[in-house]
């Protein structure tokens, strides 16, 4: 029987708090990462970071409660590694920290608070498609809650660039229009020098979007693909998108924005389409954790053992 190396990631999003529970097989070809459960708490923190200035006593403690039953089933699961990350709403937030201090203490768990720059590299762990050859480029976008992170990767190198550009901050009316302009200008001078630019997408918002576009097959989607899931719901009430659509309430809602940031950073990048392999930061973070497993694993090997 095959047994893989076990890993948990748990990322607390600016409208979710996840729990990824991994296994990697190792083979000839390299290794095979394997999603063995994701369990979803919508607890939208962005709500009140982007508009109060601060996280809710209320979502305070649901988030308390979120981590501690993590805990618990990361516990059962035994992993060799976990690690928890924290993105824009409690980085923004003016008792994120305090916060942070309060989880630690009473269930033993270490948040991190990421900034945008380690949330993209994160992101760029997951490289779908394996190890990227020097001549290639390519964008990968991330769409959150808070913000939207674009790395762009070219002649082996990459640059990356967090915007605050997210869908609840677009529900609330909190982007003002000199952040689109920032976000145009900043595609536009790194992607200038591009034709048929290769873009790869993730987020739980894409994933529901190439789901109603049933592109199955290869996971890629058009503009022309996306801007028809646009205009098919919009004829629909939120509501109606719960009960008819059959999409999560905290789905319901943010899924135009997210259309629209996808489709304006392919249309400023003259991007055709995206790819879609079904990832996230907390993937990118078990990536992470297993190439440093490898690494202590060597490092043990080259230490001469005492006689």
């Amino acid at each position: 029987m095959i047994s893989g190396k076990r890993f948990a990631a748990v990322d607390i999003g600016s409208n979710a708090v996840r729990l990824l529970l991994s296994e990697v097989f190792e083979s000839y070809s390299g290794p095979c990462f394997r999603k063995i459960s994701l369990i979803r708490m919508p607890i939208r923190l962005g709500k009140d970071a982007f508009i109060l200035g601060k996280i809710s006593p209320e979502n305070a403690d649901r988030l308390l409660d979120t981590i501690q039953g993590f805990k618990s089933l990361v516990a059962a699961y035994r992993p060799l590694s976990f690690r928890a990350c924290a993105t824009s709403a409690m980085r923004e937030s003016g008792n994120g920290e305090k916060i942070r201090r309060q989880i630690l203490a009473q269930t033993g768990v270490d948040i991190q608070i990421i900034d945008g720059k380690e949330e993209a590299r994160i992101i760029f762990a997951n490289n779908p498609k394996g190890r990227l050859a020097d001549d290639n480029f390519r964008l990968f976008v991330d769409v959150g809650g808070g913000s939207t992170e674009i790395i762009i990767y070219s002649d082996g190198q990459t640059v990356s660039r967090s915007f605050g550009i997210g869908t609840i901050r677009l529900l609330e009316n909190l982007v003002p229009r000199s952040q689109w302009k920032e976000l145009r200008s900043w595609i536009s001078r790194h992607t200038r020098n591009f034709s048929n630019l290769e873009a790869v997408g993730s987020g739980g918002n894409i994933n529901t979007i190439i789901k109603m576009a049933q592109c199955k097959a290869d996971r890629t989607i058009t503009y022309g693909k996306m801007k028809k899931v646009e205009n098919h719901l919009n004829f629909f009430s939120y509501d109606d998108r719960i009960t008819k659509l059959g999409m999560k309430p905290d789905r319901a809602d943010v899924i135009i924005p997210a259309l629209k940031i996808y489709m304006s950073v392919m249309k400023w990048g003259g991007i055709r389409s995206i790819v879609v392999p079904q990832i996230g930061l907390a993937d990118g973070m078990v990536r992470i954790m297993y190439r440093r497993h490898l690494r202590s694993k060597k490092k043990k090997k080259s230490v001469p053992s005492k006689k």
